[in-house]
């Protein structure tokens, strides 16, 4: 058993400063985390989904060397939701991570002019053997496999939706091991929405395109990951139709990964709905309770703990929403046995993590709930969580705040808090304003890179409410089994 002292976690949290800067640990680090150890896993907490994924995939060997720096040892990263850190963000924190986004290709394009280096291909971790399979993703493991038996042949492309932490990333990671082990070989190439955009605006600024094409237009497989990130930028939108139809003409294959339904992705050209659509288009869905389960009886094995069936039941009908908030559950319930030494309990399970249920349940729902709506509108959910009043980021606000009251238990000063420490007076005005629209019918517009678009609001919400609620329906309909 090991416990590190809060002045380890301070320094820690002193060295990822070091590294990567006073501008970004403030942005993304100051009142926005919090780090804990238990055993072999360092435990990183954020407020919500966004900040959770932008850190893990932005800082996450940053954090592993800092803590190696300061324990001599190596440890497993977990990254978690705690609503509560919400209250600490600062006012204007959020906008400053929206210019952060915004800004990143630009800025990652005249670091890498600079040094005259690319990213390198990452080592990817997932492996569809250690994938936990049940009715849920079923569908989208089966599409998975085939891609690596047969890739470019029948399931091309392969488009795979769903909500955060739903293990869409494993399912990409798995593809991209299974294709190497079956044909080392093989051409392929994993890279987020975001790296490709990163990619392209450095190969423009450094006139190197001919080296773009030549690194993504000649592969056997291509995989992208939140490939919505494209969707609110024209130019690298349609440098990747050509990258696609590049690769489709030649028969070989393209995995897509998306937190939306390509219909329900805002920004898109019809092109490239129409070609993602034109191939497998797959859910997955919330982890029914035989995922949960499993997923626990897997990471409790790992961490080489010995947890009773009744216990891991009890985590598995608690958190419902996606695997994320499942390890960070079972996380926390093996330290706190650790800290009192006591075995692993349904008590101690209990007290571990009531408040975590308290905390967590609304607040995932309202995390869909922003996704599905930024996602529509071009936006991210830091954007709706901003001081922003634009036409657009006022419109998809007012909506997740409207679906957030309608769908959740959140009272309206709780909805505000953790969409950027808004004043609950701001919930109410905006949920009457767009309630008073559905009454009357009317049509809403807001602003795109094509220019302004419209739509009745009332058909709009249908289809943001299927999306939002389906992604939550396994969940709500097995916790009793």
């Amino acid at each position: 058993m090991i416990t590190c002292a809060e002045d380890a976690v301070s320094q820690v949290e002193s060295r990822i400063a070091e590294k990567v800067g006073p501008q970004r640990f403030n942005v993304w680090f100051k009142n926005a985390t919090r780090f804990s150890f238990t055993d072999d896993y360092l435990r990183i907490s954020a407020p919500n989904h966004f900040v959770v994924e932008w850190i893990e995939r932005h800082f996450a060997d940053v954090i592993s060397e800092a803590a190696r720096e300061i324990t001599e040892r190596d440890f497993t990263l977990s990254f978690a939701i705690d609503p509560a850190l919400a209250k600490g963000l600062g006012k204007k924190q959020p906008d400053r991570q929206v210019d952060f986004v915004a800004n990143n290709p630009e800025r990652l394009a005249r670091e890498q002019k600079r040094s005259g280096t690319l990213p390198a291909i990452p080592n990817l971790k997932g492996r569809l053997k250690e994938f936990v399979v049940g009715s849920s993703n079923r569908m989208a493991y089966a599409a998975a496999c085939h891609v690596i038996e047969s890739p470019g042949n029948q399931y091309n492309p392969l488009f795979v939706h769903g909500g955060c932490g739903l293990g869409k990333t494993h399912l990409l990671q798995g593809i991209c091991n299974g294709l190497n082990e079956r044909n080392p070989h093989l051409r392929w190439r994993y890279v987020t929405g975001e790296e490709f955009t990163n990619d392209y605006v450095y190969s423009v600024k450094a006139r190197e395109t001919d080296a773009f094409h030549g690194r993504y237009r000649n592969l056997d497989a291509l995989i992208i990951d939140d490939v919505h990130f494209l969707a609110n930028k024209r130019a690298t939108q349609e440098e990747f139709l050509h990258t696609f139809k590049s690769i489709d003409a030649a028969g070989k294959q393209i995995v897509l990964a998306s937190d939306a339904h390509p219909k329900m992705i805002g920004h898109f050209s019809e092109s490239l709905v129409s070609r993602f659509l034109s191939g497998m288009v797959v859910r997955v869905e919330s982890p029914d309770l035989e995922v949960r389960a499993g997923v626990l009886r897997q990471r409790a094995e790992r961490l080489k703990v010995d947890i009773s069936e009744p216990v891991i039941m009890y985590i598995a009908e608690n958190f419902q929403a996606n695997i994320r908030e499942l390890e960070g559950a079972l996380l926390k319930v093996v330290a706190q046995a650790q800290v009192v030494g006591q075995p692993i309990t349904l008590s101690l399970a209990d007290r571990a993590i009531r408040d975590l249920v308290r905390q967590t349940a609304p607040v995932v729902m309202l995390s869909d709930i922003e996704s599905v709506v930024a996602i529509f509108f071009g936006l991210t959910p830091a954007d709706l969580h901003t001081s922003r009043k634009s036409r657009t980021i006022a419109l998809a606000r007012g909506i997740a705040m409207y679906l957030a009251r309608k769908h959740t238990d959140m009272s309206f000063p709780e909805i505000g808090r953790f969409m950027g420490n808004k004043n609950h007076s701001t919930v109410i005005l905006a949920s009457r304003r767009i309630s008073k629209t559905l009454q009357e019918n009317e049509t809403v517009r807001w602003m795109t890179p094509a220019g302004q678009k419209e739509q009745n609001l009332a058909v709009l919400i249908d289809e943001l409410e299927q999306q939002c609620c389906h992604r939550g329906s396994t969940a709500r309909t097995d916790g009793s089994t």
